[in-house]
């Protein structure tokens, strides 16, 4: 496998820096297209493989080569176990983010939260063309969605020369875009909520897509598009009713996005009683902030 691994490695001593030069080893030897994807989504750059056999995977798995795949993704270098569990920690929930309306900088904070809970999909590959003095130059534009099924779901698009790295980088910006949905109830609150509390509308372009709550055991009434992007959000029963160019597939699956980001935006009489507010996190830890702002300096654990 020909591949750059990141350059920002860090290592805490000899020991742990011996026992993971190992395992990348092990990474490179293995000749196959599998390990090709796993090396590809860890490092997030193209490599050249030939076909190869599946028991040097295998072998490659039982040295524990997914753990450090796993820790690329998450922290973008190769960190040992202890450092990565030193971490300071001082968000311990996706739901803080939310409730802070904090941005999302870093694909890897949604894959330590979310982790293998995670789904991803190609929603739709298409080709663009920009006229240049030159000729027309053809890039390929990618829309993804991502979910967990339990009420987190995003939406991402990517511009690239390339289909892999337009597909690559809208898994990112999907993570980046994850929002929380709100389900609720139709009729009796028995049972884990099903559908969406209320009926909210969501437009881009010229489409106009409506989400209407539905009784208990309806499924997803929906095109094949949004089905798919509301069964990512953990939705089990709705209606919906779409107007205007739904052939367009980006606007017409951004209308249903923006659709379910409304579902916490409507305050039902449930939500009435007073709770105390918290201190924001940058309030909270204004101490830590302050003493690892700069940006030359490493963050102690």
């Amino acid at each position: 496998i020909h591949t750059t691994w990141p350059c920002n490695q860090t290592w805490k001593d000899e020991d742990e820096d011996a026992d993971a030069e190992e395992v990348i080893e092990v990474v490179l030897e293995v000749d196959s297209v599998t390990a090709d994807a796993v090396v590809a989504a860890a490092v997030g750059e193209d490599v050249d493989v030939d076909a190869g056999d599946v028991e040097d995977v295998e072998a490659a798995v039982a040295a524990d080569v997914v753990d450090v795949v796993r820790t690329i993704k998450m922290y973008g270098t190769l960190l040992p176990s202890s450092a990565v569990s030193s971490r300071p920690k001082k968000i311990l929930k996706l739901e803080d983010i939310f409730l802070f309306s904090l941005p999302i900088k870093e694909p890897q904070i949604v894959d330590y939260f979310l982790g293998d809970k995670l789904e991803d999909e190609v929603m739709k590959v298409m080709p663009v063309q920009k006229q240049t003095t030159a000729g027309q130059r053809t890039r390929f534009k990618a829309f993804v969605a991502v979910g967990d099924r339990d009420g987190h779901v995003g939406l991402g698009v990517k511009c690239s020369a390339e289909v892999a790295n337009a597909i690559r980088g809208a898994i990112d910006r999907a993570k980046l875009n994850i929002i929380p949905i709100r389900r609720g109830y139709w009729g009796g609150t028995f049972g884990k909520p099903h559908t969406i509390p209320t009926k909210v509308t969501g437009k881009c372009g010229s489409v106009t897509m409506r989400l209407i709550p539905a009784p208990r055991g309806t499924g997803v009434v929906a095109g094949r598009v949004p089905k798919k992007f509301l069964e990512y959000a953990g939705v089990k029963d709705i209606y919906t009713s779409a107007t205007g160019a739904t052939r367009t597939l980006g606007n017409f699956i951004k209308a249903t996005y923006q659709a379910l980001s409304k579902t916490y935006s409507f305050l039902t009489p449930d939500m009435w009683e007073v709770k105390p507010f918290t201190s924001s996190p940058y309030q909270e830890h204004t101490d830590f902030l302050k003493e690892n702002g700069d940006k030359n300096k490493k963050i102690q654990g």
